[in-house]
């Protein structure tokens, strides 16, 4: 069965300069979209990517990036949005560019869809009662 999940990635210092996407496509047969990235020499690494396969393929993959040090979280488990805070005002709706925002009509409540989102970050700012959050 071929699945789809986005990961987010920190890498050790010592990992940072280690071709380990590169083993996950060749040894694991995964494909991969980079969402966000942020890698500098001899510090720590982050890279969200979306990983595409086999699930047998994926675990494997899954095991190789732990068994090597890299720390591994579901991307949904990374962007918050504060049920309470939220005033349902729309202003992150028309900057998602992953339609991770829906408007229910009719009540006017904006529904988050985080399996659709990328944690490009752009719905932190316009958001009045600063309802979002990225933790990476």
């Amino acid at each position: 069965m071929t699945i789809s999940r986005r990961v987010v990635l920190h890498f050790p210092r010592l990992l940072v300069d280690q071709p380990i996407v590169y083993h996950l496509v060749k040894d694991y047969n995964l494909e991969f979209n980079i969402l966000k990235a942020s890698v500098t020499p001899k510090e720590e690494g982050l890279l969200v990517l979306e990983l595409s396969g086999e699930q047998s393929d994926y675990e494997q993959g899954m095991q190789y990036l732990t068994g090597i040090g890299v720390g591994i979280q579901l991307l949904s488990q990374n962007v918050i949005r504060n049920e309470t805070r939220c005033t349902h005002c729309g202003a992150c709706i028309t900057i998602c560019p992953t339609s991770a925002f829906t408007l229910e009509l009719p009540s006017r409540r904006v529904n988050f869809q985080a399996e659709k989102c990328i944690a490009c970050g752009l719905c932190i700012k316009p958001c009045p009662p600063r309802a979002m959050e990225v933790r990476f």
